[in-house]
């Protein structure tokens, strides 16, 4: 007869909205759909034994011998698009719809898939949210409590032509053990969430716009130590500088209800500001103020704004939050341009020559407030950074001065997020891997808001041996930061890669290195995991592409800049970088 009847498991995947997305560019839409088979759902259903069928176009049909498999393929696939999303503009964001079914098909001679078990799977593939996953109920009846996924009911939804009534589940994904999450989390209904916008320099001078941005920068800093408050974080709210703005679409695009915006004019010994809070579901103004006040007011002002935003947006506050709630970073005009003037260095980007700047900017600000806990603290990242990368001072000579300007910082303000931050890298080159983890938790409850601190705990909890405690933290960092920097993609999957999620692993790194092509971040990473997993001709290029773009990359260098519990693990990671081809180095 040339066929045979089987019991399987199907998923079907679709591109949502195709023919708009071939509209704007049929071309290009096809090349990134081309990538995305072979970077993404080829790799997965291969990793969960799974036979592509039909792959043309702008779908997929595969053929999985296991329920289990079909529907940890559909999750890994989701996720690892999320992370995709993520890097692209709306109007070029590829999203899928899956649908799983076990049921009857009929395998043709060719190997192509006929039957019920197909054309159910297609059903309800078209009734699946966009970027999710739908299973009908003979599917999740094999695979609850064996994939890490909630499913929620939506009964029996009419399937066009197909008579009989087959009830379909949702399935959410985004909850692995604890507040671990597969994207970046939607804000809690309870929780109002805050986008403070760049201030408008109203002076016309433009050197007065270090003076507006440090402001906001102190506004966010102090919002962030707010629990019970959602900070949308500066890097997102930033790409709106300069540019005119929907207030009800930047609320939209950065899942804030809150939005603040203003404008600072400066001009001799007096500064004037004006702030609005508006509710970014309507547009409508909920709060407004102007400050027309001596320069030396200026951390009065910042008081003001925080205190009157936490009452509008009905923050409950705990004792020490309303101690924190307080400006705190200098109480002297001059030191504070100093302090600002860092921060334009430091906001440029972790490099040799905008630490040293920063570094200067700091030292300026600290002579003349030695008593600046804020200012030690940062100073003490400072060096710990220089430490790290040997980019001025030997190392010891490097970690003393880190470990000089925290014992001042925490003796000042033993409530200071940033000087915990610095502890815990201290910890970290010291290799006291549980006191690291426990200044990073510190660090996180004085600062619950902060998008980078959540970002940079994920660093160190992942060589702390908590790479799962380290995926949360950075997803709780995306959540914060809705547009941000490609570094947190590389905390992201190191994290995911120490924690044996090779395929999540894989797409953060990739994400990685195409959000800064030519740089070859994420490639070590990349490498180590084919290698590891035995694709062995991506890891080779992978490590090719590693040295192109930093030919001088070793082995041994790259193990200068590696601390890490698992030691075994390293040295394999290491060895692993070879036999892809990076030089040993010596």
């Amino acid at each position: 007869m040339g066929e045979s009847r089987m019991l399987a498991a199907i998923l079907v995947a679709d591109v949502v909205g195709y023919s708009r997305l071939a509209g704007i560019d049929e071309e290009g839409t096809l090349a990134l759909l081309r990538r995305l088979r072979g970077q993404v759902i080829e790799p997965t259903v291969a990793a969960h034994r799974g036979r592509v069928v039909k792959g043309a176009g702008d779908g997929a049909l595969v053929e999985f011998r296991s329920v289990v498999d079909a529907v940890r393929c559909a999750i890994e696939v989701q996720k690892a698009m999320a992370l995709r999303h993520a890097e692209a503009p709306p109007e070029r964001r590829i999203e899928f719809r899956i649908g799983v079914h076990l049921g009857d098909v009929v395998e043709e001679a060719d190997g192509d898939l006929m039957g019920d078990g197909v054309n159910i799977a297609a059903r309800i593939e078209g009734v699946c949210e966009p970027g999710g996953v739908a299973v009908s109920e003979d599917a999740w009846r094999q695979a609850e409590g064996k994939v890490d996924a909630q499913a929620v009911d939506a009964g029996a939804p009419s399937l066009k032509n197909i008579a009989r009534p087959v009830r379909v589940f949702h399935l959410r994904f985004g909850q692995r053990r604890g507040d671990e999450r597969a994207g970046p989390a939607p804000p809690a209904p309870d929780k109002p969430a805050i986008a403070v916008l760049p201030f408008e320099n109203m002076s016309g001078d433009p050197e007065q716009d270090h003076f507006c941005d440090g402001l906001v920068d102190d506004i966010l800093t102090t919002l962030s130590k707010l629990a019970g408050l959602r900070v949308i974080a500066r890097h997102s709210s930033f790409a709106f500088k300069g540019r005119p703005v929907d207030v009800r679409e930047v609320g939209k695009q950065l899942g804030a209800r809150y939005v603040l915006e203003g404008g600072m004019r400066k001009g001799g010994a007096r500064v004037r500001v004006n702030v609005q809070l508006i509710d970014a579901a309507d547009g409508s103004h909920v709060w407004a103020e102007r400050y027309d006040r001596a320069l030396d007011d200026i951390f009065s002002i910042q008081d003001g704004i925080t205190l009157a935003l936490a009452t509008e947006m009905q923050v409950k506050l705990t004792e020490g939050e309303q101690a924190r709630l307080r400006y705190a970073t200098t109480s002297n005009v001059a030191a504070w341009s100093r302090w600002i003037e860092g921060l334009a260095h430091y906001r440029r980007g972790i490099t040799k020559d905008n630490t040293a700047a920063a570094t200067a900017a700091w030292e300026k600000a600290l002579a003349l407030d030695p008593s600046s806990a804020a200012l030690h603290a940062m100073l003490a990242w400072m060096h710990m950074l220089d430490a790290r990368f040997g980019w001025r001072d030997e190392r010891p000579q490097a970690m003393a001065k880190t470990r000089a300007h925290l014992e001042r910082a925490l003796a000042l303000d033993p409530d200071n997020a940033d000087a915990y931050l610095a502890s815990a890298g201290l910890m970290w080159f010291e290799r006291r891997f549980d006191e690291a983890a426990t200044d990073v938790r510190k660090a996180l409850a004085l600062a619950p808001g902060s998008a980078d601190a959540a970002n940079l705990a994920s660093f160190y909890l992942t060589n702390s041996g908590r790479p799962e405690e380290a995926v949360a933290a950075s997803r709780k960092a995306m959540s914060l930061n809705p547009n941000y920097p490609a570094n947190y993609l590389g905390n992201l999957g190191f994290a995911l890669r120490m924690a044996g999620r090779v395929e999540e692993a894989i797409a953060a790194c990739r994400a990685y290195d195409e959000r800064l092509p030519g740089s070859g971040f994420g490639l070590a990473d990349l490498a180590i995991l084919y290698r590891r997993s035995g694709r062995l001709d991506e890891a080779a290029d992978a490590a090719r592409r590693l040295l192109a773009a930093r030919p001088a990359f070793t082995v041994a260098d790259w193990l200068k800049t590696q601390i890490l519990r698992d030691e075994a693990r390293l040295a394999d990671d290491a060895a692993a970088l070879v036999e892809a081809g990076v030089p040993a180095g010596g």
